[in-house]
Formats: C-alpha cells, sequence, structure tokens
C-alpha cells in the first residue's frame, strides 16, 4: 500500500457511503489526506449513500460497476474504502472490480507501521497488524491447497495452508504480546517512580494534526518531531516543564511539571490499535490534567472534540481534568479571532477553562502558562496544607 522512495505513488479512487451518520465526510478530506500520509496518490473520489451496506459488495453492484469502470478511465491500482469492509466484502469487491480494495482501518495500521520509531511503538502497531490480518487470510492468501501429509505419510491431505498461515500468526500475536506486557511493565515502573517524587504530570491529547507536538516542543524547547501531517507521532515523549510562580505570596518561585506528547486520535480509529496502545494511551488516564489540544482553525473541530471524548472514554481518562488549547489561531480571519484570549468552554455539559494559542508564533502561551500555574497550584494546595487539628 506505502509508494516507496523508487516507486511512484499508487493511484487511488476514494470510496465513502453515507449511512446517514453525523460525522460522513462528504469531500473525503480526511480520507485524502490519510491517503496521501500513507504515499498513495489520490486521484478520483466517488460517494454514495444508502441505509445500510450491501452485505456482498458494501455498496451495492451498480455502484461497484461504477468504481471498476472510473478505474479503467483514470488508471487507478487500488480501491480504498472511507468505512471499514468486512472480509468477505473485500473479497467480493476484490474479485468484482479485479483490484486490490482497502479500507480505512487498514490505511491507518499502515501509517503507524511507517511511523513507529520506538520498540514499543513497533510492538504496538505490530500487535494491531496481526489482529486485523487474522481476521482477512482468507483474501491475503492465494495459495490455500491442501498440502501433502509430512514425514513418514505416502500423499493424502495435510494442513491447509491457511490453518498454517493462522497458527503462525496466532503464535506472533501470542509472542508480541508477551513483549508488550514487559514493556508495560516497565512503563508502570516509570509512572510509580513519578509518583514517589509527588510529580504533577500532564499529558496532551488532542485530534491528530491539532498542534500538539509544535504545542509540546514550544513549551519545554524540545525537538520532538511535528508536521503538518496526519499521525506525525505517535511515540509518548515526556519532558519537565518549569512553571513559574508569579504571585509567590505562597512563598513558591514555582515548580516542575511533567509534560507528555502522546498519540493523536482520529475518527474511527480501529480498536485494535485502542487495544494495543494501551500502554501509551495510560499515560493521558494516569495523567493529573489533560491538555487537549484543539485545532482552533479546522471548522470541523467541534466534531474532533467529540471524537476525542469518545476514545478517552473508551481507555477510562474521561474523569481527567481538562484544560482546553485551542490552537493555531493565527491561521483564523479577522473577524474569527477571540476577543479575550481565556476564558471557558463546555464539553458533555462541564465547563472547562481554555487558552487561546498560537504555538508557532508564540501568542498566548504566555496566558497557558499563567493558567497552567494557577491549576497545578489548585490542584496541590490540598495535599500540601495541614489539616486543622493535626499535629
Amino acid at each position: 500500500m506505502s509508494a516507496s522512495p523508487e516507486r511512484p505513488a499508487a493511484a487511488t479512487i476514494l470510496v465513502g457511503v453515507d449511512l446517514g451518520l453525523p460525522h460522513f465526510d462528504a469531500e473525503l478530506e480526511e480520507l485524502g489526506q490519510l491517503a496521501q500520509t500513507a504515499g498513495m496518490e489520490p486521484v478520483a473520489r466517488v460517494t454514495a449513500k444508502r441505509k445500510a451496506p450491501d452485505a456482498a459488495l458494501f455498496v451495492g453492484r451498480g455502484k461497484a460497476d461504477e468504481i471498476k469502470q472510473l478505474a479503467e478511465e483514470t488508471g487507478a491500482s487500488e480501491i480504498l474504502f472511507d468505512q471499514s469492509l468486512s472480509p468477505a466484502q473485500q473479497r467480493n469487491l476484490e474479485r468484482h472490480m479485479g483490484l486490490p480494495v482497502n479500507d480505512r482501518t487498514l490505511l491507518i495500521l499502515e501509517i503507524f507501521a511507517q511511523r513507529a520509531r520506538s520498540h514499543e511503538g513497533k510492538l504496538q502497531v505490530e500487535l494491531a497488524r496481526l489482529q486485523y490480518l487474522s481476521t482477512r487470510l482468507v483474501r491475503r492468501w492465494s495459495h490455500l491447497e491442501r498440502q501433502t501429509g509430512g514425514a513418514g505419510v505416502r500423499g493424502g491431505p495435510g494442513e491447509k495452508q491457511i490453518e498454517l498461515d493462522r497458527r503462525m500468526i496466532d503464535d506472533s500475536i501470542k509472542r508480541t504480546r508477551e513483549r508488550l506486557v514487559k514493556v508495560k511493565k516497565q512503563r508502570a515502573t516509570q509512572r510509580r517512580q513519578r509518583e514517589r517524587r509527588d510529580t504533577f504530570n500532564i499529558s496532551l491529547v488532542g485530534y491528530t494534526n491539532a498542534g500538539k507536538s509544535t504545542l509540546f516542543n514550544a513549551l519545554v524547547k524540545a525537538r520532538a518531531y511535528a508536521a503538518n501531517q496526519l499521525f506525525a507521532t505517535l511515540d509518548t515523549t515526556t519532558r519537565q516543564l518549569f512553571l513559574q510562580d508569579e504571585s509567590a505570596g505562597n512563598g513558591m518561585a514555582g515548580r516542575s511539571v511533567s509534560l507528555s506528547d502522546t498519540v493523536g486520535f482520529i475518527r474511527d480509529l480501529p480498536h485494535g490499535l485502542i487495544d494495543a496502545f494501551q500502554a501509551t494511551l495510560h499515560e493521558a488516564a494516569d495523567a493529573d490534567l489533560l491538555l487537549h489540544v484543539v485545532d482552533a482553525a479546522n471548522p470541523h473541530h467541534p466534531e474532533q472534540i467529540a471524537e476525542v471524548q469518545r476514545v478517552l472514554h473508551e481507555i477510562g481518562a474521561a474523569g481527567v481534568p481538562q484544560l482546553l488549547v485551542f490552537n493555531k489561531i493565527d491561521a483564523l480571519e479577522a473577524g474569527q479571532r477571540p476577543r479575550q484570549l481565556v476564558d471557558h468552554f463546555e464539553v458533555e455539559g462541564m465547563q472547562h477553562p481554555r487558552v487561546f494559542v498560537s504555538s508557532q508564533t508564540g501568542e498566548g502561551l504566555p496566558e497557558l502558562r499563567r493558567e497552567l500555574t494557577r491549576i497545578v497550584a489548585e490542584a496541590t494546595r490540598p495535599a500540601d496544607a495541614v489539616a486543622p487539628g493535626s499535629s
């Protein structure tokens, strides 16, 4: 699916089906960005509207014929669906069109595989890919004839190749899970060490490409990889952030907190990835505060906020206090810019503090630091205070 430097990007037709869900992307804009991130070249976009997916071909035979003809006209070499396909639908579509057919789930897995850098990240992606492939063996392998029996057996039917393939994948899943368990133990040990040091932990979360890594770099003067692309960061990076207490009323000049940059979320993030990335996502679930970074210049940011909240619920981080950071205000038109940089914003019926910033220009960062200082001071004051009547 991915393109190499020596091989041109694969010409791809993007297909989306409107099933009446509120988040349908009629322009297939996000799917196109994902495809380009994976090294593909979208050459045409096709949308359809259905009450429910066709059991055999997802889009129905008529629309499948239309896509096949469009592929012949454009020279496309691959078809990419914005929704997840069942193994049977994927197999039927490939037979009908005579071209590789993939879905959003595999596309995201491919991108994660390209971007993972750390040992932990690679293990997590590998586990998710193996789990996905274990349900697709019927279409991924063509050598499914029965094998001859083993040593000492004259002819006779042996195991089907698909059974061998499935056993190999199951063994790989087991080994990868065992290795991830060790990584999780190491990460848990690191968390306990931070807790013993009484460290206040802050995690950056948000929709992919909201500017988390750029904000992270701006706050801690780090050099974490940041780019204007989807899933630029997969591996968690943690640094110390010093917060200056300007009030000096409590006798403290300031304190350091732990700031972690985590993987971005996206609509329809494959469940296998959420399961596989539990070790990384626990950074958010175990945090004392979430910096929920939002791309203020993206017209779909309300839907993106809702998707982030959904994933936070799924990983057990919904109860962690949040500070919303509306980033990229430098990209807003003059009439869209906020009148004040600090206010409150309602999410799921709860009011959260909000700060408008531009990680690129630095606008709003002093206000963000002051707000962080206030929140950390309020959160730690009860623990530091001496209870009445105690000795």
